[in-house]
């Protein structure tokens, strides 16, 4: 089965959290896209964007590249890039927009895309049969069955324990180990089939692999490490005024996020009982904007994969 058709989650919500039309100014800025997928928060910004402004787009997935080639090629307001979050100041610098020049705003959509789920060729998802890779940039990096292939016991407990917060990881875990024995863990069939051996309960409408399925994906793509990279990143690149716009979709992600949004936003600590003044104290560098959104009850009837979505919005001070 090839890519399917991707509907970006909380679109409206997300952009609208970038107030891209609250003067001309920010109409004509500069703005990133940190995860393009396939286009959809890209071409609303667009939208919005004054013909002085900028939009930059980042994406690993050189899938998600070629998909964007045609509004590369006929919007010169676009510009997209191959790349990491954690390489953002690199890329950023490559599309021309020197250290010490601001973005006006920063969306940054985590997590694996629809069409990355539907390709039956990526290895994402168990519904399908095919080869066990998981990599979001193709380019780069070793697969998911090589990783199984080499990976201590102890360290493929850890993962699907700490990134998948399955409590039968260690059974898991065992099961991988003693069929690798056998011969290698080629295919996500495969995979799925150990995982739900392993399992001795089942969670009601969830498949028993899901958390392991989530745990890989995140480890070998270094989902977290690369988000908790970015974000002081993107706070040292935006402009006074700017807007990050964070979407997430399970709460190991989530709580990164709030926690980073939530101390930029409190400024630093000083010791107790340290004579300062109030204009002395550290300042606070974010100030966040309104409540964590979900997404609507419409929105998830038209698409599922939207249910578990967290939008957060922090502004530049």
């Amino acid at each position: 089965m090839s890519g399917g058709e991707h509907q970006a989650v909380m679109l409206e919500q997300a952009v609208d959290g970038l107030n891209v039309r609250a003067n001309e100014q920010r109409a004509n800025g500069i703005y990133v896209d940190g995860t393009f997928g396939r286009g959809g928060h890209s071409r609303r910004i667009l939208e919005l964007l004054g013909s002085g402004g900028r939009l930059i787009a980042l994406d690993r997935d050189p899938a998600a590249i070629q998909a964007g080639a045609a509004l590369t090629a006929t919007d010169p307001r676009f510009t997209l890039l191959h790349g990491w979050f954690g390489e953002m100041h690199a890329l950023l610098s490559a599309a021309g927009v020197e250290t010490n020049k601001g973005v006006d705003g920063i969306l940054l959509d985590l997590g694996v895309s629809s069409p990355q789920l539907d390709d039956a060729a990526r290895g994402f998802s168990f519904r399908f049969d095919a080869p066990l890779d998981m990599r979001m940039d193709t380019s780069r990096g070793i697969t998911a069955a090589q990783w199984l292939a080499r990976a201590e016991e102890s360290e493929i407990r850890e993962v699907i324990k700490n990134h998948g917060e399955e409590r039968f990881a260690k059974q898991i875990a065992a099961a991988i180990v003693a069929a690798r024995a056998g011969g290698s863990i080629q295919t996500t069939r495969q995979l799925a089939a150990l995982v739900a051996d392993a399992v001795p309960a089942r969670e009601p409408r969830q498949d028993p692999a899901t958390r392991t399925f989530q745990a890989i994906r995140i480890h070998l793509n270094r989902e977290l490490e690369e988000l908790s990279l970015v974000l002081p990143q993107c706070l040292e690149r935006l402009n006074p005024g700017g807007r990050l716009a964070v979407i997430s979709f399970h709460s190991l992600e989530d709580r990164i996020v709030k926690r980073f949004m939530r101390e930029a936003a409190v400024g630093g600590s000083v010791p107790r009982r340290l004579p300062l003044r109030a204009h002395e104290m550290p300042q606070p560098r974010m100030r966040l904007i309104g409540k964590a959104q979900r997404a609507s009850a419409d929105e998830v009837a038209r698409n599922p994969r939207s249910r578990s979505a967290t939008l957060r919005v922090a502004e530049r001070t």
